[in-house]
């Protein structure tokens, strides 16, 4: 159980912090970098909540959980030999279930003939922001993976890929089941 007495300790001031392992590293680690990420994602899809009711706000609020899950997996790096079970990782299970998220939230969506910019309700613009973060946090993750590929659970860049499929999923069924979309017209401001 986490139990926070005390909000700051000085021991960042340095540039320094610290990961669940105990190591310190710079905070312009790209490991730290990636679950900065992760948790500006969770608090873009917070925001996305307002907005979001019934099982979308649902939906979103495990997702949310989820999220720390990855934060905390991506600060524990792999160590070799590793007891399974013991350290807090990113499942199979979890990223099952944001396919199955996928599938049930786009089964009633029309099919695309465009790309979908921002637009529409306020929930549709905030899970578009979500999705964005969700894919920096995507990038910051495959770089630390080319640099700690062994000291990192890959599937938190599937997690990370699918979330980010289910938030575009998400958005356009917040806007109006997709009837909302503004979609992308090639050209239209050029002379």
């Amino acid at each position: 159980m986490v139990k926070l007495t005390k909000i700051y300790t000085r021991t960042g001031d340095s540039g320094t912090t610290g990961l669940g392992s105990g190591e310190r590293v710079g905070k312009s680690s790209i490991r730290v970098e990636a679950y900065g990420g992760v948790d500006e994602t969770n608090a873009a899809v917070g925001v996305a909540i307002l907005y979001a009711e019934g099982a979308m706000k649902g939906l979103l609020e495990s997702i949310q959980h989820d999220l720390f899950d990855v934060g905390a997996d991506l600060c524990m790096p792999i160590k070799e030999g590793e007891d399974a079970g013991m350290v807090l990782r990113v499942t199979q299970g979890q990223v099952d279930r944001l396919e199955e998220g996928i599938d049930v939230w786009n089964k009633d969506l029309g099919s695309l003939t465009s790309f979908v910019l921002p637009g529409g309700t306020a929930l549709s613009c905030h899970l578009h922001v979500a999705r964005t973060v969700c894919r920096r946090a995507e990038r910051d993750v495959a770089g630390l993976i080319e640099v700690e590929g062994e000291r990192t659970n890959g599937l938190v860049m599937v997690y990370l890929n699918r979330l980010s499929d289910l938030l575009f999923v998400l958005r356009r069924a917040g806007n109006v089941g997709g009837k909302g979309d503004v979609l992308w017209v090639a050209g239209k401001n050029r002379d």
